[in-house]
C-alpha cells in the first residue's frame, strides 16, 4: 500500500479523532487528543471490558474480558510472563482498517498493547504486519516517538489471505511458514515462543485505550445499548476505492452506503470472503450491529463491506473470488487441498454456463462435504460465501444453468489480489491433427482445460492467468501427442508450440 487509506466519520470522531486537522497524529497531537493509558490491574481490566461486553474486531467478536482471563490465568499456571499479539496483518484484499489505523493514528493502537501489557505483566508486545509501505513506517516511527523501541517489536509476513488467521500469524512470527496449525492451539496457552499469549487485531486495541479514557458510561453514549461504541467499515466500491468509515453502532447499512456515495446495487458483501451476501432488500433494512447481521443471515465480522454495482455478471465476480480462496488456503488437508479447488471449478463452469444443473449440483454437495473438516475454518468460511451467492443472485443462478448465462461481462469489481498482472500474453492451443483425446492436461490443469465426453480438451481464448503459467507448461511438456501448445496468437486453434 503507498499511502494511507481515505476515511470517513459518521457521527463524532473517536478511533479517528483529530484527523479532521492531520493527515496523521504524532506523538504530540496524540497526547493533546488522549491522555497516556492508565496503569490497570489484570482485574480491573477485565472489569472494564466485561462491563461494555468489548468484543474482537477481527471478525470472530470474541469477548476481550474472557480472552484476557485465559491468558492470565495460563500465565500464573505456567509461572511466566506472556506476550501481547496484535494483529495488523489483515489479509483480507477489501479490508483496510487496520492499515488506516496503524497508518493516521498508530499512538492510539499502541496505548491500547501497552494498557494490555502492563496489567498482563507482559514480557513484550508484538505486532504482526504485511504491509511494507506507510502503515508499517508510520507504526515504527510512533514505537520510536513513544520511546517503546525496546518493548514493541514488529514482524512483517507475507501478504496472504490466510496470513491474518490466529494460528498462522503465531506461526509466522515465530518464525514458521505462516499458516493455520494442522491442529487447533490457544495463543492463550501456546502462542509466540510458546508462551501464553493476548492475541487480538489492532481495532480491538485502539477501543480498548478510547474504553480506558471515557470510561464505560462515556463509551456508551455512542452506539446502541447491546453494543456500544463506535466500528471501522471498510467500504469498496468502484470509482470511489476503498474508504474506511468509523460509524456508531446501529447506524443504517444504507446510510453508510449513501455516505460513501454508493448505493446496495445488485446486492451487498459483509463480512468479507468468509462472509455472506445480502440482498439489496435486506441491506437496506440491517444496522451496522452484530445483533442485526446476523438476524439477516449475515455476520459484521471484519466490517467489510462491499456493494455489487449493476452491469456485472454476479457469478462470474463471485467465481473469480472462489479461484482465489482454492489458491489461498493452506493446502495441509484434504477441504482444503482438494476440496476448495474443485468448488471453484465447478463454480466457473456455472458461471461460464456450462454443465448447468450439474456444475450447481456439485458447488452444492462439495461445499456439504467439506464444511466443518477442515484443518482451519478456511473451507467452512469459503462455502459460506459462495452458498450465500447462490441465494442471493438465485435469477442469475437460474439463467446460468439454462447455458443462456445473465448476459453481463465480468468487470473485476470484487477485489482479487493478483489480478493487475492477469495478461502472459500466452494462450493454451491444440494441434487438432495430432491430439488422440488421451485427456492428460485436463487432469495437470483443470482450471483452465475442460474435457469434453470423448476425452477432448475444450479450451477457451482467455490468456493463461500467472498462477497457472507454470501447470500449463508442464501440461504441454507431458502432451503424449505433442498437441497441446502455448502461443501468443489471440486464437486458441493454433499450432505452435513455445
Amino acid at each position: 500500500m503507498s499511502r494511507a487509506p481515505d476515511f470517513l466519520t459518521i457521527g463524532a470522531a473517536r478511533l479517528f479523532h483529530g484527523l479532521d486537522r492531520l493527515q496523521r497524529l504524532d506523538l504530540a497531537a496524540h497526547r493533546r487528543i488522549h491522555r497516556p493509558p492508565s496503569r490497570l490491574s489484570l482485574r480491573d481490566l477485565v472489569a472494564l471490558a466485561g462491563e461494555v461486553d468489548l468484543r474482537g474486531r477481527g471478525g470472530a467478536a470474541f469477548p476481550f474480558a474472557r480472552k484476557l482471563t485465559a491468558v492470565g490465568q495460563a500465565a500464573e499456571r505456567r509461572g511466566t510472563r506472556p506476550v501481547v499479539l496484535v494483529n495488523a496483518t489483515e489479509g483480507e484484499p477489501a479490508s483496510a482498517k487496520d492499515k488506516a489505523l496503524i497508518a493516521r493514528v498508530p499512538h492510539l493502537v499502541l496505548d491500547g498493547a501497552v494498557l494490555t501489557a502492563r496489567a498482563l505483566s507482559a514480557r513484550e508486545i508484538v505486532v504482526g504486519v504485511t504491509d511494507g509501505g506507510v502503515p508499517e513506517r508510520s507504526l515504527r516511527t510512533a514505537i520510536k516517538e513513544a520511546n517503546l523501541s525496546g518493548s514493541v517489536r514488529v514482524v512483517r509476513l507475507p501478504e496472504r489471505f490466510i496470513t491474518g488467521e490466529g494460528g498462522a500469524l503465531v506461526r509466522g512470527v515465530n518464525g514458521e511458514t505462516p499458516i493455520p496449525p494442522g491442529r487447533k492451539v490457544r495463543a492463550a496457552e501456546s502462542g509466540v515462543d510458546g508462551l501464553p499469549t493476548l492475541l487480538s487485531n489492532a481495532e480491538t486495541f485502539a477501543q480498548l485505550a478510547v474504553l480506558s479514557e471515557l470510561g464505560p458510561e462515556g463509551y456508551r453514549t455512542a452506539g446502541t445499548g447491546d453494543e456500544p461504541g463506535t466500528v471501522l467499515l471498510t467500504v469498496t466500491s468502484p470509482g470511489h476505492g476503498r474508504v474506511v468509515v468509523e460509524t456508531p453502532t446501529g447506524v443504517p447499512l444504507s446510510e453508510v452506503l449513501r455516505r460513501c456515495g454508493v448505493s446496495a446495487g445488485q446486492g451487498v458483501m459483509v463480512g468479507g470472503y468468509h462472509g455472506a451476501w445480502l440482498s439489496p432488500g435486506a441491506a437496506g433494512t440491517v444496522t451496522v450491529s452484530r445483533a442485526s447481521m446476523t438476524a439477516a443471515g449475515a455476520a459484521l465480522g471484519a466490517g467489510i463491506i462491499v456493494p455489487l454495482e449493476e452491469g456485472t455478471c454476479p457469478l462470474g465476480e463471485v467465481a473469480r473470488v472462489a479461484d482465489y480462496l482454492g489458491a489461498e488456503s493452506a493446502g495441509q488437508c484434504g477441504p482444503c487441498r482438494l476440496g476448495l479447488p474443485a468448488i471453484a471449478r465447478s463454480f466457473s463452469s456455472l458461471a461460464a454456463g456450462r454443465q448447468g444443473a450439474d456444475a450447481l449440483s456439485a458447488v452444492e454437495q462439495a461445499s456439504a462435504v467439506v464444511r466443518g473438516r477442515g484443518a482451519c475454518h478456511h473451507p467452512d468460511g469459503a462455502t459460506r460465501f459462495l452458498l450465500s451467492a447462490l441465494e442471493v443472485f438465485s435469477d442469475d443462478v437460474t439463467a446460468h444453468v439454462a447455458g443462456r448465462g445473465c448476459g453481463r461481462p465480468v468487470r473485476g469489481l470484487l477485489p482479487v489480489p493478483g489480478e493487475e498482472v492477469q495478461e502472459t500474453g500466452l494462450r493454451l492451443t491444440v494441434d487438432w491433427s495430432r491430439c488422440a483425446g488421451h485427456g492428460l492436461c485436463g487432469h495437470i490443469v483443470p482450471d483452465l482445460v475442460q474435457l469434453d465426453l470423448f476425452g477432448y480438451p475444450v479450451l477457451t481464448d482467455a490468456a493463461v492467468p500467472p498462477g497457472h503459467l507454470r501447470d500449463a507448461l508442464r501440461a504441454a511438456e507431458m502432451c503424449p501427442a505433442l498437441a497441446l501448445g502455448l502461443s501468443r496468437t489471440p486464437s486458441a486453434a493454433g499450432h505452435g508450440r513455445t
